[in-house]
Order: C-alpha cells, then structure tokens, then sequence
C-alpha cells in the first residue's frame, strides 16, 4: 500500500510539473513576431557583450563557473562545482554567449529597461530563454516574474514560471507573456525577478530576452517551390509570393521586404504593398523576402510590424574562369597551361583531352604537335558553368629579326622576338660595340626601343643573347639598328 501510494504521489506530481511547464510555454505568441524592440543576446560566441550589468547585487566574475552572487557571460560552462551543474556548450541559438547566474541569497531583479514610442493597440511578447543549469532535482528551482509596469511602478501586467525544473540533460526553454498596449501608449518599465531564494540551487542560465510584436498569424509561399531557391544567373525566371493572414486584423496593411545581408537590415520594397509579389531577376547575391503587417497607420513603424517566414532566392554566380595568356610552344617542348577558376566549390575540365597530362587539373602540360585551341570549363555546386579559350601556336624555332628601324614611322620599329613565350624563362640581352648592356629582359615579352634609359642608341651593329632556365641551348647572334 505505502509502495502504491508512492507511485501515485509521483504521478499527481508528475502532473503537476507538466502543468506548470505547459501553462509557462501557452503565454507565449502563438501568432507572428516582429523584429524585437529589445533584445538582448550577450553577445556572439567570439564577442561576449559584457556591457549587461544586473540592477540587484550580482557582481560580474570572467569564471565560467560563478558563486554565489555572482554572474558570468560566457559560450560555455563545465564541470562547475563537482559537475553538480550541467556543462552548457552554448546558448540557445548554438552560436552566441549567455548569461551564467548563480543566485544571490536574496532574491531580486535580473533585468530592467524602460520602452517609450511603442505603438497603440498593438500586442507585444516578452520573453527569455531560461535553463536550470543545477542538475539535482532536490535543489532550489529559479522562479523567475515577467512585468510590464509604469514608471511609477503600477503592474500592468505580469508572468510568473513557477518553478523552473531541473532537467537529466541541458535544456533551453521559453518563459515569457503577451500583452496589448492601450489607445494613448505610455513609457512602460520592463522587469524579470527572481523570485527565489539562494543556497543549494537557483541557478541558471538566461539568454535572448526579447520584447517584440505579436499578430495573427502571417505565412508566405513562393508559388510551385519551396521556401529555399537556389538557381543560376543566367537561368533566372520571376517568382511569385504568395502571403496569407490570419484573422485578427481591423484593417490591415501588406508591406514585402527584402534582406540582403542574412536578415540584419529589412528594406520595404517601393509598390509591393498587396498579398501577392513578383519577384523579376537580380543580379547575384542571397536575397531574404517576408511579409510584414500591421494595423493602418502604423505600417511606418517598424515596431508595430509583425512579418512572415522567410523566403529565400540565393542567386548564384558562375564561376570564373581564365585559361591564361594564348601561348607559343617549340615543337617538341612541353609547355605548362595556366588556368584559373573561382567560384562555389567549381570542379573543371580541359577540352579537348588531346596532348594533356591530365585534363582535371587547372595547370595541365601540354606537348601538342600542332596549332590547337583548348577549352577550360568550370561547374559550380550549383550548376552554374563558365568557359575561357587559349590557343597553343606551334612552331619549329624561335624567329630573331636582325634588323629594326625606330623612325616612329609605324613601320618596323621595334626589336620583337615573336615566337618566344615568356613562360621558357628566357633572358634576352642585348649589348653595344663596347660591351654594355643596352637591353635585357626576363620571362617576358621582347619589346626593345633602340633606346637606353631613354637615351637614343645611334645606328649600328648590337649582338644580342637568349639564354633558357630549361637548360636548351645558349642563341647568340647579331641585329642592326637602323636610323
């Protein structure tokens, strides 16, 4: 009988607990949001906000692990106090900071701000998310109060969580309640209380304290897919969304908005003012789309506002593609091609194969045995391609003028070795009748003015050097410059 009675007790319990869990999470907007009036994350994992000093008597400590009185923002907690508190690996996002508390003995506040210009008649929610980082289920449980008051310190309205229960594993949940302002909108003071002692137990783990509109509930489609497009520049065709609102509404106003930064900065779009929007072509980029409604009247305050889920159109860039320079190759010599390509995650291919040592990497070698003209493509993940053309000149030597006349007449006036590319590594010197360089070039092109340091040379007899890095076989021989 004692053992049935024990099992009955923990189930009315088990009941009980369920209830009040369920009860906190029910205050919660069950409609659409919009972008918060306050909002308070602490930071990014790499960049804790440390700027958030409680109003009571909590002292802030860079332990991840705090005592009593104590808080830290931090991205992670563990093995605090003999592992007696859960090991916390991030805030409830996965990507930012929290705010570690270990309670004070006496209870009091966590956090207070003052909202001013919200708007009239417009439903707004104030929330956090609350872990009982305590891993005992017979410790203290934070018990925290969500008011809304004016600045003399009338409650307007209030949420209590009861409770919060400890939990086998880490567990992030949303507290927090709904309320509707009045015509003549005051200043309003909002506050979270611990309400809870301190001891062995109270503590816990706060993150993204949130106060923001609540509306009907407000959904966008884009017509024949899904919320997520991924397609490429060239292939774009228009879109059209498609929003729906629910009832709840006097006389609602549509505004289409569009994000091009992953959601930070919403900007109206001029005209796209009805449920329905078509989307026309764009250049590249990730552009985010959502629906925001309010009340007429207040469709010019972004704080009245509540928006859709987002649509997403990632417009994708082909990739680019440089095969490099055309080229001239001495029968018989190999020559390295000198490709290029960028783009998201690109995978690319030689054509034709011919004559290549490998036509999957972007520097193949390349032996032709004749004038050819290769083609380098590229894929992206996306399917968005790109191509660039070189052409290999074959020759069967190296061409040296001997002569050159640098009359500005158009005519013959410079000193070019045609078929010497500048990746042989060549060097080309060219001296005077007394043995002084007049003219010298490395792995480049040959391009001589019959000058030296601008100094007209006079006519005559200069004997020039081509040397290789390759190894191949020292040319010398002798030019005239014609005046």
């Amino acid at each position: 009988m004692r053992g049935n009675f024990f099992v009955t007790s923990r189930i009315v319990l088990l009941i009980a607990v369920l209830s009040i869990s369920i009860f906190a999470k029910a205050q919660l907007c069950t409609g659409s949001l919009g972008d918060p009036v306050v909002n308070i994350n602490f930071g990014t994992s790499n960049t804790p906000d440390l700027n958030f000093p409680p109003p009571s008597a909590y002292t802030y400590t860079g332990n991840q692990c705090p005592n009593d009185g104590f808080y830290t923002i931090t991205s992670s907690s563990s093995n605090c106090f003999g592992s007696s508190w859960h090991s916390v690996n991030n805030d409830h996002t996965g990507n930012g900071s929290f705010m570690l508390v270990n309670a004070s003995f006496n209870p009091g506040d966590f956090f207070v701000t003052t909202v001013s210009n919200l708007c009239p008649n417009t439903t707004y929610e104030f929330a956090a998310w609350v872990m009982n980082v305590l891993r005992s289920t017979t410790g203290i449980k934070p018990d925290l109060t969500f008011k809304v008051e004016t600045p003399s310190g009338t409650i307007l309205n209030q949420f209590n969580t009861g409770g919060i229960v400890a939990t086998p594993s880490p567990e992030w949940n949303q507290y927090g309640f709904f309320f509707t302002t009045a015509a003549v909108n005051p200043t309003i003071v909002l506050r979270i209380t611990n309400n809870a002692p301190g001891g062995i137990g109270n503590d816990l783990a706060l993150d993204d304290i949130t106060f923001r509109p609540c509306g009907p509930k407000i959904t966008s489609v884009i017509q024949g897919s899904t919320d997520t497009v991924n397609l490429c520049i060239n292939d774009q065709l228009s879109f059209s969304f498609d929003g729906a609102v629910s009832p709840g509404y006097n006389n609602p106003v549509y505004q289409w908005q569009v994000s091009t930064d992953s959601g930070r900065i919403w900007k109206d779009m001029a005209g796209a003012n009805s449920l329905t929007f078509l989307r026309q072509p764009t250049t590249a980029g990730n552009y985010w789309y959502r629906l925001s409604v309010a009340e007429a009247g207040n469709i010019g305050l972004q704080i009245c506002r509540v928006s859709s889920n987002i649509l997403m159109i990632n417009v994708h860039a082909n990739p680019i593609v440089n095969a490099g320079a055309d080229r001239i190759l001495i029968k018989g010599n190999p020559i390295q091609l000198a490709g290029n390509v960028t783009g998201e995650s690109p995978v690319y291919v030689w054509s034709p194969p011919d004559y290549l040592s490998d036509d999957s990497i972007l520097n193949p070698i390349a032996k032709p045995i004749a004038d050819i003209e290769y083609k380098l493509t590229a894929t992206s993940v996306f399917g968005c391609t790109n191509e660039d053309y070189v052409k290999i000149k074959v020759v069967d030597g190296i061409f040296v003028p001997t002569a050159f006349t640098p009359n500005n007449d158009g005519k013959n006036d410079s000193w070019k070795i045609p078929y010497l590319d500048p990746d042989l590594g060549a060097t080309v010197s060219v001296y005077n009748r007394f043995g002084q360089i007049v003219y010298t070039v490395t792995s480049q092109e040959v391009n001589w003015d019959g000058t030296l340091h601008g100094e007209i040379q006079p006519t005559g007899i200069f004997v020039y050097t081509i040397s290789f890095k390759n190894g191949q076989q020292l040319m010398k021989g002798v030019l005239t410059l014609i005046r």
